[in-house]
């Protein structure tokens, strides 16, 4: 039975299954890369060591990489001890995926899939036990190289010494910072951080209407939250519309009943119509904003007002503040705490839906959408007191790890001492 990793399979070459499979070559492993055809993955392979962003930090390692096509050479996988699925995110082709991968892989090696958010039952629903004691989910975040974060999801009937190994190898050898979560749809960074997104998106058109531009609401959801300064619009423009629209279908299958995300899993009518258009963000060449290179060789920033659907000219709007923005009694204020105050209040009430504790939701946040510091550091440095006082005046019912700390006496959620509060009202030491 395989209990170290020697060698990986990465069936899918596109730019995670590329970046996953270049991250191991580079720590001298042994890799195998299939595609549907050998001429995507040797595509994939020889993105490893473009001039422009090479994936490789020693571009010789690029020897490493074996590549092949799923129809002539599957069956090598047999050789090696973790096979990672990284393929289109579609269930049927998963599941096909799955079922090709238990009828050739060798006893007891591991078995992950890269989905960001298809649940791993829905994936291996009906497969076999041999299977499911081998089989979770690696979420790696893009680009592979640069972001820290990579989830790690078991399934029901997991073995431990699953996990445990990706927990060492993701770790110690590929350098990841591994957060524990649960087979719940998006998991737990894609589900908190795509919920700010889609919140974002809908509460924009109040905000606009109150005098707000699209680039101070980015103002707003960046420096001063602890959040990236790409801000909201430029946050969607570089995912791209047509990924939110397909988390927000996804979602709208998946998340259980009197979930606070419903209500906005739909794009609202401006963003669906630059949906319609093929207006999806950098990939399309513009979004919400573009750049426009002028006669004399310049550029210049647009921003496409959503209110009048035209473009003009962007100003960046550099707004003041800091975290305590969230609880100010201002058309700023109030679409702060609409957005970022509502994702605090979804954060504190998925727990133990989505992750036992709070570090492993503290850190999903910080490691893999690059925030400053995760929901629960936000409340310790708002006051929780402060906090559920605002929720209070606005008729919101307490989020349950608030509803614990006021249980436990407590005015924190993290110690000085190093620890955190549990679900269950104590203290525990933080882990490495």
């Amino acid at each position: 039975m395989v209990s170290k990793i020697n060698s990986i399979a990465v069936l899918g070459a596109g730019i995670m299954g590329a970046g996953i499979a270049a991250l191991a070559a580079d720590k001298d492993y042994k890799v195998l890369l299939l595609d549907i055809n050998e001429e995507a993955a040797q595509k994939g392979k020889d993105s490893m060591v473009s001039d422009r962003a090479p994936m490789l930090s020693d571009l010789s390692k690029i020897n490493n990489v074996n590549v092949g096509s799923f129809d002539k050479d599957f069956e090598l996988i047999k050789d090696y001890d973790w096979i990672c699925e990284v393929v289109v995110e579609k269930l049927n082709i998963k599941r096909e995926i799955f079922e090709k991968v238990e009828k050739y892989r060798k006893d007891g090696s591991i078995v992950s899939s890269n989905t960001s958010g298809i649940p791993l039952r829905d994936i291996t629903e009906n497969m076999p036990n041999r299977l499911l004691a081998d089989v979770c989910i690696t979420h790696f975040f893009n680009p592979v190289k640069v972001m820290k974060l990579c989830e790690l999801i078991p399934g029901e009937k997991t073995a431990p010494r699953v996990i445990d190994s990706l927990s060492y190898f993701l770790t110690n050898v590929m350098g990841k910072g591994v957060v524990n979560g649960k087979d719940t749809v998006n998991f737990i960074g894609n589900r908190i951080g795509c919920y700010l997104i889609l919140k974002g998106l809908h509460q924009g058109s109040k905000a606009r209407s109150e005098g707000l531009s699209q680039e101070e609401i980015d103002g707003i959801m960046s420096r001063p939250l602890g959040l990236p300064p790409t801000g909201l619009y430029g946050l969607v423009d570089l995912i791209g519309l047509d990924v939110m629209y397909a988390v927000g279908k996804n979602l709208a299958v998946n998340l259980p009943e009197g979930d606070m995300g419903i209500p906005y899993v739909n794009l609202p009518v401006e963003e669906q119509n630059m949906f319609d258009k093929g207006q999806l963000g950098r990939k399309t060449g513009g979004g919400f904003y573009r750049i426009q290179k002028l006669d004399n060789g310049e550029k210049k920033k647009e921003v496409f007002d959503l209110t009048t659907s035209l473009w003009k000219d962007s100003e960046k709007a550099s707004i003041e503040g800091n975290l305590n923005l969230i609880l100010e009694d201002s058309v700023r204020g109030n679409y702060a705490w609409e957005v970022m105050g509502s994702t605090l209040s979804y954060a504190a009430n998925l727990i133990p839906e989505i992750a036992d504790d709070i570090v492993n939701v503290d850190r999903a946040m910080r490691w893999g959408f690059a925030w400053s510091k995760g929901p629960f550091q936000i409340l310790d440095e708002l006051g929780p007191l402060n906090f559920i006082n605002k929720c209070k005046e606005r008729n919101i019912n307490t989020p349950t790890m608030l509803e614990v700390l006021l249980t436990s006496g407590s005015d924190k959620f993290y110690s000085s001492d190093n620890k955190y509060l549990t679900i269950e009202g104590e203290y525990k030491k933080i882990p490495k």
